[in-house]
């Protein structure tokens, strides 16, 4: 099965991007289900019908479901949050404040994301689209489990005897305070390993690839930017880029003439910091894009010549390595020449030109100060070689982190 996640800034479209999609791959004979994970929901709107927490039919072969956050934060830490409510009420937290800050934030979009697993593994569908929370953030929160399934391999087994042998007298000796029951450490257990497989599940290249959806606007490409570097940096399959709202020729003249200077601009500014990576395009439509045949034609328009359930790009675009002679970022580039390179680094951003190609990276934080060392090109990629931060760098680093 193919499970493709939609990410962008909030209201670039990405809802309407994700909906159009699955009614593409639908029309194909895929039988398909488009996920809404955002707080936000939009999808019902988008297919102007209603959903609900659970899979509503909208076409042949295609349903849609908005999952309920708050019901699956009850259903994956229910019975910790009931164990910590019993922790605040000891230490006589108010009681709002307490339900405030029983579920940790981005929590609830993970959760919600869990549902994913739960589709993949029903064998019902031959293909998932999922409309996810703005910005890639809830896909960042899936690095966690590495964390955590070292903490539950060589501690957990340990503290979950300690806190069964102490449980008798820990009540008395801290004055009503109820250690965790193994309800709680049952659920925590089971968390875990759902996070692990769910993340096994969407690092797979063979079945899941990340797409990013943006205007050419300057705020939405810089939060762009940076989500897919730390999709990269993250090991995600990023395998495609929507330029979504792009405004026709013919706005050249007349009131829309200086938009479409700016958005011509921004196209360009989208071309060197995604290639190779394929970028599609939908036009701003005339109207707003509601329902079955307005989903239609922005499918039409994205996926023109091209199956969305094909992997579009193999590979990583980007990737960041440590190795003994220090830190690499491996690119891939659409070019063969061996001309001179130049590199030009200035803050988080660094632009790479070889000839007339020229692609601009946003450096992820491990990368930030530290001097480019030298380029070469291997294997069809060009690697580039950073050095140790200054001295006087590190310090003030390792200063700020004692602070």
């Amino acid at each position: 099965m193919r499970v493709l996640v939609y990410t962008g800034k909030g209201g670039v479209g990405k809802t309407t991007v994700a909906a159009a999609t699955g009614l593409r791959l639908a029309a194909t004979g895929r039988r398909t289900l488009v996920v809404s994970t955002d707080p936000a929901h939009s999808l019902a709107d988008a297919f102007d019908r209603p959903l609900g927490p659970e899979p509503v039919h909208v076409a042949d072969r295609l349903w849609g479901v908005e999952v309920d956050s708050l019901r699956e934060a009850e259903r994956n830490w229910g019975a910790i949050q009931r164990w910590l409510t019993g922790v605040l009420r000891w230490a006589k937290l108010d009681e709002v404040s307490a339900e405030e800050l029983l579920v940790f934030p981005g929590f609830e979009e993970l959760f919600s994301l869990l549902r994913v697993r739960e589709f993949a593994r029903s064998g019902q569908y031959d293909a998932l689209v999922v409309d996810c929370a703005p910005t890639g953030e809830t896909l960042r929160l899936l690095s966690y489990p590495q964390t955590l399934n070292w903490w539950f391999e060589k501690i957990f087994p340990w503290q979950r005897r300690l806190v069964k042998a102490a449980r008798p007298v820990a009540r008395l000796v801290a004055g009503g305070l109820e250690l965790p029951g193994d309800d709680v450490m049952d659920a925590i257990e089971q968390l875990v390993l759902q996070l692990e497989e769910l993340q096994r599940l969407l690092l797979d290249p063979g079945t899941t690839s990340v797409r990013i959806v943006l205007n050419p606007e300057k705020m939405v490409l810089a939060e762009s930017r940076r989500s897919f570097t730390y999709l990269n940096l993250f090991g995600f399959h990023t395998d495609a880029v929507i330029v979504n709202r792009v405004l026709p020729t013919v706005a050249e003249g007349g009131y829309l003439a200086g938009w479409r200077q700016v958005q011509s601009r921004y196209e360009e500014e989208i071309e060197a910091s995604f290639r190779p990576l394929p970028i599609l395009r939908v036009p701003l439509m005339e109207t707003e894009v509601v329902g079955l045949p307005m989903l239609e034609r922005v499918a039409e328009a994205a996926f023109a010549g091209v199956d969305p359930a094909a992997r579009l790009f193999d590979g990583r675009a980007e990737e960041v390595r440590k190795t003994p002679e220090g830190h690499v970022l491996d690119l891939a580039v659409g070019f063969a020449s061996r001309d001179e390179i130049r590199l030009t680094q200035r803050g988080d951003e660094l632009t790479v030109q070889v000839g007339a190609y020229r692609r601009k990276v946003l450096l992820p934080r491990i990368l930030m100060g530290r001097p480019v060392l030298g380029a070469r090109f291997t294997e069809g990629r060009l690697r580039i070689r950073f050095g140790e931060r200054p001295e006087a760098d590190r310090a003030s680093s390792e200063h700020a982190k004692e602070a």
